[in-house]
């Protein structure tokens, strides 16, 4: 039977992480804390690699615009889902689904090629330090920063061109506690099988090819760290360390869901929340505790504010 492209749904009900309400009452407490404590985290980062001297470098450029990222990723679902843990009825119109569909992946596409370009900055770092400040300009990394988001929202584009003539008119319930794109996908009043293989196509190219780049990239920084003195490769080692985590927990999650991604499991909702609401507050833990510079930098900071109130 024929059909139009014209949906007929207006809003999208989102089941949620859980019907049970003293379940909800408690991670709203939880989630609250992480979610505060991401934003703010963030943004100390950014405030302090602003605001110090000694940070005012490209792996700290780079490391600031993460942050940046990370603070939108934190606020894209987030506030929503805490809000909907209050409430019986959690709906979401469908301007504002397709809004989070946008979002979503504009800044995990946007995340993905910052880490390749922070890959890039240690490579020349450890590999070409004599090299460093004439490759790694200001310009190149305001490049760096401009092709993220480019490459990002052209990966969000791409997927939104397709999912919003999608005909939606009838089943409306989305398994998860926001529009995730391969549940809405499932909603449509078609044979979504084609759709889904380009959904997947699209999103796997783009992760496989920059969690392939990363793996290349640390593979010879890390043979290059291996070959050098010791004294000069313990901080270049730290910092590594912080990079590779930060790419481990960022990808993780993310190759679950493109290998099995129409197949959800219940698992699957808290692997989403792990990776729309923890991983933001993550990145900052890590790079503060695994960076002498950036602790170095929060007590200066910390110091002069303490100072200032005192007097």
């Amino acid at each position: 039977m024929a059909h139009t492209n014209e949906s007929v749904v207006l809003e999208f009900v989102l089941l949620g992480l859980t019907n049970s309400w003293e379940l909800q009452l408690f991670l709203f407490a939880i989630f609250s804390i992480v979610y505060v404590m991401s934003v703010l985290g963030n943004t100390m980062i950014i405030v302090i690699i602003a605001s110090d001297s000694r940070l005012n470098s490209p792996m700290y450029f780079l490391l600031s615009n993460l942050s940046f990222i990370d603070i939108c990723q934190s606020n894209f679902a987030t506030p929503k889902m805490l809000v909907d843990f209050l409430v019986e009825h959690k709906t979401i119109s469908f301007e504002g689904c397709m809004a989070q569909i946008f979002l979503l992946h504009s800044f995990v596409g946007s995340e993905m090629m910052l880490l390749v370009a922070m890959a890039y900055d240690r490579f020349i770092a450890i590999c070409k330090p004599l090299h460093y400040s004439t490759i790694m300009s200001r310009r190149l990394c305001i490049i760096f920063v401009f092709i993220s988001w480019a490459v990002g929202i052209l990966h969000s584009v791409s997927h939104l061109a397709f999912t919003v003539d999608l005909p939606f008119c009838g089943p409306n319930e989305v398994d998860s506690f926001f529009c995730d794109l391969p549940l809405v996908i499932e909603l449509a009043c078609m044979d979504t099988y084609k759709m889904e293989i380009l959904t997947l196509t699209n999103s796997g190219l783009i992760s496989l090819g920059c969690f392939l780049a990363l793996i290349i990239s640390y593979t010879v920084i890390l043979i290059s760290v291996h070959c050098q003195s010791s004294s000069g490769s313990s901080k270049a080692l730290s910092t590594l360390t912080a990079h590779i985590t930060v790419v481990i927990l960022f990808f993780g999650p993310c190759i679950y869901f493109y290998i099995w991604p129409f197949s959800r499991l219940s698992v699957d909702k808290f692997l989403s929340v792990f990776y729309t609401v923890c991983t933001p507050l993550l990145n900052p833990i890590i790079y503060s505790l695994r960076n002498e510079d950036v602790q170095s930098a929060m007590h200066k900071w910390r110091n002069h504010h303490v100072n200032s109130w005192k007097y």
